[in-house]
């Protein structure tokens, strides 16, 4: 494994010069789009998630630099179509981060209920009006359910939820045993919770316009 020391080292700005550079003279670089590169975020992020649960710390420095080139790929990229450039992209997170966290940036008292704040500010500045919105479809199905449940509850939505205690390694063992008892049945476990997160959706709908 590489010490601290050991490993190369450059500024942020020296990947955005590499990748314009790419852009300019790489064929493959030059006829990437948004869309064709989709597939290279969702491996790499999964990549990220593999390293940190499983890896060196070599492979998280290394899993995080690929991340990284697609996030300033798709920058690079936005800023020829004169939609922005990586300083917009910058600045936007940098805006949002402090918005966000009054009680680190202003002199407001930090709040009880860390998540339930952020989610009340996100609503705000993004004129949301159910706690659905800007949930995003293309994710799994367990962590769009993990996300609608987390929204619903954060923003008080009267629907019934259970929550019952259950450690990490019981959820483990039950989620994997439902879904050994699924295929054994011939159910597709995945297309089942998606079918009955949508119905929860509906619920949260229903609730939130009484």
């Amino acid at each position: 494994m590489a010490s601290q020391d050991s490993r190369p080292k450059a500024d942020f700005a020296d990947l955005v010069a590499v990748m314009a550079r790419l852009r300019d003279e790489c064929p493959w670089d030059r006829s990437q789009t948004h869309r064709s590169l989709v597939t290279y975020l969702i491996e790499e992020t999964g990549e990220v998630v593999d390293a940190i649960e499983a890896g060196t710390d070599d492979d998280l420095v290394e899993e995080l630099g690929d991340l990284l080139l697609q996030v300033v790929f798709h920058a690079r990229i936005a800023e020829e179509e004169g939609v922005s450039d990586i300083a917009e992209v910058i600045g936007g997170i940098v805006t949002k981060l402090v918005a966000r966290h009054p009680y680190v940036f202003s002199d407001e008292e930090v709040p009880d209920d860390l998540d339930a704040a952020w989610e009340a500010r996100k609503a705000v500045a993004k004129g949301r009006t159910s706690s659905l919105d800007g949930i995003a479809h293309s994710l799994s199905s367990v962590a769009r359910s993990a996300k609608v449940i987390s929204r619903a509850r954060s923003r008080g939505v009267d629907v019934e939820l259970p929550d019952d205690p259950i450690t990490a390694e019981e959820t483990g063992d039950e989620l994997l045993s439902l879904i050994a008892r699924a295929h054994a049945s011939g159910v597709d476990a995945d297309q089942a919770l998606r079918d009955r997160l949508r119905r929860l959706e509906g619920d949260i709908r229903d609730a939130e316009r009484h």
